[in-house]
């Protein structure tokens, strides 16, 4: 089957270079490496072609000539996928890293009209002088893009109080797997009907490629105060979550980072952090100055309530900024421990966080796997780091072991086996841990709607051993006949 889409994607090659130009596709191997696989290295597979358009119009032509000839398609954007959403067996990749502009600004709605290769921190970057930002911030902002936040429905530190990407974005432009374009939902708050939008964002590229997004502006807080708590146990610092949310105080962000890879962090980026801490928080207040300071004042009692040795405060908005730079480049510092890692995305009920993190370290000890945790704590987002080298297939074996593990004690405590990375070719096993054979029928069903050939994102999602298996759908040019 591989053999044959490779086949006809050769010979649609002069086809393909003519509608977005011959510069813009990539067809030799030593240059298709580069999109063997996304943030996820654990499964790697290269396309058979890249194609990169310019513009909707040459995305829904390239949709339309693999649609006739029945050859399947992957969207991407920068790769920073971390469940291998962006994986491609054969056939084409269509990269939107061109399409990369913010086409208008509405200043008086507050909203802007961007293309799906926008990195998301360009776009508070341009509004920043009108006191305005894009709220859904995830680590890798500067690198990652507006379409693939849009399609696993991204998160960040400041979600906790500000939300996740559908609640950010009023409208996507999608070009569907035949190469229609359609628009779902629209530029005011609220429409009329089916919220065909929000059921667009998350499906991770699977009901089509999205080509535009009309994205909501926030008005950017008055005043921020950040402290850095440090704690001698995970147990404590976990607890001082749960008794911030319960005090009714809803910070911008509320983040976890463990000793192991607060040394990283450390060692990589020479803040001041206490190397010999069990755990840190980096709770951060925001809104009207007026009040901040009284709320301070209740965090830092409740910290010390439950065992915080030390509570600072960012001392002005240079070192702030410090401190979450320290944030946001946790992964990168991850080098420093370990030649790979794979960063799972499990969601547990905030309570449960004790619990889950002592589970964690006896999942460490049975496979021999390091685990490093860095993640949003205040909404029960993990991302624990499992340490591996790739080169070892024992410990490759073994980080896949503990990673089910990990994911279906989420599921047990009441969670989820993903937050905001998506289930794409990583977790499509682990699906069934949370959904029935009738579900899953009843999703790919509602996913025919949008994509009725399985051509767009193929292998994403639904596990391949259930009764609901990908190709258990005919063609839709077979069923006409």
């Amino acid at each position: 089957m591989l053999e044959q889409t490779t086949t006809k994607v050769k010979r649609l090659l002069p086809r393909l270079s003519e509608i977005v130009g011959a510069s813009n596709v990539i067809a030799e191997p030593d240059e298709l490496v580069v999109y063997e696989c996304d943030g996820y290295t654990l499964q790697k597979a290269m396309p058979d072609v890249v194609v990169l358009p310019g513009t909707t119009e040459e995305v829904s032509r390239v949709v339309k000539l693999l649609a006739a000839e029945d050859v399947p398609f992957v969207p991407r954007g920068a790769g920073t996928s971390l469940s291998g959403g962006t994986l491609s067996r054969g056939g084409v990749t269509i990269a939107l890293t061109r399409m990369n502009r913010i086409l208008e600004i509405d200043w008086a709605n507050r909203r802007a009209l961007v293309e799906p290769g926008v990195v998301n921190l360009h776009i508070s970057n341009a509004v920043v002088a009108q006191k305005l930002h894009y709220a859904p911030d995830p680590s890798s902002q500067p690198a990652c893009t507006i379409g693939g936040n849009i399609n696993t429905n991204s998160g960040g530190p400041h979600t906790l109080k500000y939300g996740v990407t559908t609640n950010h974005v009023l409208a996507v432009e999608m070009v569907l797997s035949d190469g229609e374009i359609v628009t779902l939902g629209g530029p005011t708050d609220d429409f009329i009907g089916y919220d065909l939008r929000g059921l667009a964002i998350g499906s991770e590229g699977t009901f089509g490629t999205v080509t535009k997004a009309i994205v909501r502006l926030t008005p950017s807080p008055e005043a921020k105060k950040t402290f850095l708590a440090v704690f001698e146990t995970v147990d404590d610092a976990s607890a001082t979550v749960s008794a911030i949310i319960r005090a009714g105080i809803v910070p911008a962000a509320l983040e976890m980072m463990d000793k192991l890879i607060v040394g990283a962090v450390e060692a990589a980026y020479k803040f001041g952090f206490p190397t010999d801490a069990g755990a840190v928080l980096i709770i951060e207040l925001d809104g009207l100055a007026v009040g901040l300071d009284s709320q301070g004042k209740r965090i830092e009692t409740i910290c010390r309530q439950n065992k915080a040795r030390d509570v600072r405060v960012a001392k002005d908005e240079a070192e702030r900024q410090a401190l979450w730079k320290c944030r946001k480049r946790a992964f990168g510092a991850i080098g420093r421990l370990s030649p790979n890692y794979c960063t799972q995305d499990g969601v547990i009920p905030r309570s449960k966080l004790p619990e889950m993190m002592r589970f964690l370290e006896g999942v460490s000890k049975k496979y021999g796997v390091r685990i490093a945790n860095v993640f949003h704590a205040g909404d029960g987002n993990l991302h624990p780091l499992l340490l591996y080298d790739e080169r070892d297939e024992a410990q490759v074996k073994n980080v896949f072991a503990a990673s089910h593990e990990i994911l279906a004690k989420c599921v047990e405590l009441g969670g989820s086996i993903t937050g905001e990375h998506g289930i794409g070719a990583e977790k499509n096993e682990e699906f069934k841990l949370m959904f029935t054979a009738d579900d899953m029928d009843t999703m790919l069903r509602l996913r025919r709607v949008f994509n009725p050939d399985n051509l767009c994102n193929p292998n994403k999602i639904f596990p391949s051993s259930s009764h609901c298996v990908e190709t258990g759908f005919r063609p839709r040019k077979q069923a006409a006949a």
